[in-house]
């Protein structure tokens, strides 16, 4: 029997998607021999690899249909309905099925340049979207308390996964068991049929390993995140044998909500049904988006699929329209926002102002390298889209004649809809100049406190963000501080970092005509000041919270370690919540 090229043509796409699928798996169970052998610089290549696989099978596929189909099979639109058809059933039966589906599209997006999105042509909807079929498989491991908290975190670390021993279980499970008496809402405590319950998957990411589940009894439950991390220096100790412990205990759903942030590096965690998986996951942390939870644990692509979906539904409902985001317009982005959707749209303008002396291209590799890179907590995730349509009525119509003004290459009319060539998305925060105008004298020392610590975190993680103004920053709903504006992002290791020549220094104040040789890479950090903040009385502020900012020996130390291989890692929870132990490591 002769199989039909729409029959041919979904065979060709699941085969590049299995190939994907088995080679992203592979990437991700090694992730627990890299922590077993703190191989933390092979865990920094693996992250950047597994993200670049996507595109990679993508394009693999793509070459593999131009070859087997003529242009015209894989140019008519009804093929590819057929083809949905029969996709639909090959994947009926898989557990990952929603994965497979985004990959189809992102075939047919590649074909149609992301025209022609419907969902008789493309999963536009899920062919499952519906359905209630679960796979039986169990994700959790269980535990009684029996009133021994020590007890039950003990088993919950002897039974993970872990190749190595730890330092001290004994010391470990008594200060988790003390944190949690002061933690745990005394109905659960004192509960008959208290229990902890885990994922069985442990969930890796740059130099920790996290453990994840909830806590229930009494009728209530908490969510639970064991952080372990390697003993420092226990290593040499026991004859090169790593050793581990217990970092501490969380249990605040806000707590575990920041170490899924949009913020971080995706974790590298076995996942053997992602629905039911992203499902528990929200279960633990109701108010995070089902797209920001597929991609923090690595499926960023079906993230963009589910985010699209949620955009959709929310502009049906049409609450409010697309308005020019609050702020300072950007020299290079303009950038707006639907209200309701917490996300803002970013599109780069056709010219950017004088001081900005940067092309589209670069810009777009300034998002490619942030998306790549360790986000440390203190970088905003991205989404990418490409003739991203919108009814025209949706837009304010100030914010579309804006668009339509700086951006002309970019955003177009057709009929009723709007069009916009290219655009990024991010997770919408209170732009930090606006926050500081707006929050009193004690919530001002606190996050430009954060500000300070957020340049150093990405500093150590050798991320120089180039622009540092306030308005590049924002404050989230946790009052964390985060980049967002990527244009002049840069490798730190790149920077020449100076002090300025105290003859130059007192030849300039005296009006002298002495002048001083500038690099394009050459910064001076002793003239940060005046640049960050043109009110002096936040300058004072923050200097006296970061002075070494300030001095090109802080810099060049950095540099220093990043080059002599250093991995510095910026843990997702506060440095007063860690037992003690590990010093010297940035957190939060």
């Amino acid at each position: 029997m002769k199989l039909s090229p729409a029959y041919r043509l979904a065979a060709t796409v699941l085969h590049g998607f299995d190939e994907y699928r088995a080679r992203f798996k592979q990437i991700t169970a090694d992730a627990s021999r890299r922590f077993r052998d703190a191989a933390w610089r092979d865990a920094q290549q693996a992250s950047a690899s597994r993200i670049n696989l996507y595109e990679e099978k993508v394009n693999d596929t793509m070459g593999r249909l131009q070859r087997t189909f003529s242009h015209e099979v894989l140019a008519h639109c009804e093929t590819w309905g057929e083809a949905r058809t029969h996709y639909a059933e090959l994947i009926s039966q898989r557990l990952d099925y929603e994965l497979a589906e985004t990959f189809f599209n992102s075939l047919f997006c590649s074909i149609f340049q992301h025209r022609h999105i419907r969902n008789e042509w493309m999963f536009v909807y899920s062919s499952r979207e519906d359905a209630a079929h679960r796979s039986g498989i169990e994700l959790c491991r269980r535990e009684k308390v029996n009133g021994d908290w020590p007890g039950a975190l003990a088993w919950a670390l002897v039974e993970a996964p872990f190749e190595n021993r730890f330092v001290d279980l004994e010391r470990d499970t008594k200060l988790g068991a003390e944190l949690l008496e002061a933690q745990l809402p005394p109905a659960i405590m004192q509960a008959d049929d208290a229990q902890i319950e885990l994922l069985k998957s442990v969930f890796y990411r740059n130099k920790g390993a996290y453990l994840v589940g909830r806590i229930s009894g009494g009728g209530e439950q908490v969510p639970l995140v064991l952080p372990v991390l390697h003993g420092e220096g226990y290593g040499e100790e026991q004859g090169g044998d790593p050793r581990l412990h217990l970092d501490t205990v969380l249990t605040e759903t806000d707590e575990v909500s920041i170490i899924f942030s949009f913020t971080r590096a995706y974790f590298q965690v076995e996942v053997a049904v992602p629905r039911e998986f992203v499902d528990y996951l929200q279960q633990l942390m109701p108010h995070k988006p089902e797209g920001e939870l597929y991609a923090a644990i690595g499926f960023f692509k079906h993230g963009k699929t589910e985010f699209f979906r949620a955009l959709n539904r929310q502009v049906a409902k049409r609450e409010d329209q697309f308005i020019i985001a609050p702020g300072v317009r950007g020299m290079v982005m303009a950038v707006f926002v639907l209200p309701s959707f917490r996300t803002v749209f970013k599109i780069i303008k056709d010219k950017f102002d004088p001081a900005k002396d940067v092309t589209h291209a670069v810009v777009r590799e300034k998002y490619r390298l942030v998306k790549r890179h360790d986000r440390v907590g203190r970088m905003a995730d991205t989404q990418e889209f490409s003739n991203f349509t919108v009814r025209q009525d949706h837009f304010d119509p100030e914010c579309l004649e804006h668009l339509l003004a700086v951006a002309p290459s970019i955003v177009s009319l057709k009929d009723d809809k709007v069009i916009i060539k290219h655009c990024y998305t991010e997770r919408m925060m209170t732009p930090l100049n606006i926050y500081l105008e707006e929050c009193s004298a004690a919530e001002q020392a606190m996050v430009l406190k954060d500000y300070g610590n957020a340049i150093k975190q990405m500093a150590a993680a050798n991320i120089f963000p180039g622009d540092m103004l306030l308005k590049n920053f924002g404050v989230t709903r946790h009052g964390r501080v985060i980049f967002y504006d990527y244009d002049e992002v840069c490798y730190l290791t790149e920077c020449r970092f100076r002090h300025i020549p105290k003859s130059y220094s007192n030849d300039f104040q005296s009006g002298g005509a002495e002048t001083l040789s500038i690099g394009p890479n050459d910064i001076f950090p002793e003239e940060f000041g005046p640049f960050m903040f043109a009110n002096p009385e936040l300058r004072r502020l923050f200097m006296e919270q970061h002075p070494e900012l300030f001095d090109a020996s802080y810099w060049q130390e950095l540099q220093r370690a990043i080059i002599d291989g250093r991995v510095i890692d910026v843990y997702p929870y506060r440095n007063k919540q860690r037992f003690a132990g590990t010093v010297g490591q940035l957190v939060y």
